[in-house]
């Protein structure tokens, strides 16, 4: 496991916290915030962008502490979760609080993205379509 803590931008110094547990096939990415705000969206495209070339892996994002977002983050999760789809990795996002689904909704990327209520969902579907790429399957 995992941690990554310090951010910082040009302008100021913020910190967002995650944690990273290794699987066999995936990397989940626990958010340890309970704010994710525009500023944090380049730093999450980074890390997710970073974690795909480095580990190749499926990711999943664990939002369970997450209570608010930003319109802008909810963009830039839909624009990462093409970016996996597209490198033939999965990307499930999980345990999304009830505001943050709403802030999906309204950014009108809720359905576009793969979400489950819990984590060991997402473990599931990770490893279902991981089977589906090994049998040439498309989904």
């Amino acid at each position: 496991m995992r941690y990554l803590c310090d951010r910082i931008s040009s302008k100021s110094r913020h910190i967002m916290r995650v944690k990273i547990d290794t699987k066999e096939t995936f990397h989940v990415i626990s958010i340890e915030e309970q704010e994710l705000t525009a500023i944090m969206a380049a730093e999450l495209e980074n890390l997710v962008k970073n974690e795909l070339t480095t580990a190749g892996k499926s990711l999943i994002i664990d939002m369970q502490h997450v209570q608010s977002m930003d319109a802008k983050l909810a963009v830039s999760l839909n624009e990462l979760h093409a970016l996996v789809y597209d490198s033939g990795k999965s990307f499930v996002i999980c345990s999304i609080q009830p505001v943050v689904k709403k802030t999906l909704e309204e950014a009108g990327v809720l359905e576009t993205l793969n979400t489950t209520p819990t984590d060991s969902e997402a473990w599931d579907i990770v490893q279902m379509e991981e089977i589906e790429r090994e049998l040439g399957m498309d989904f």
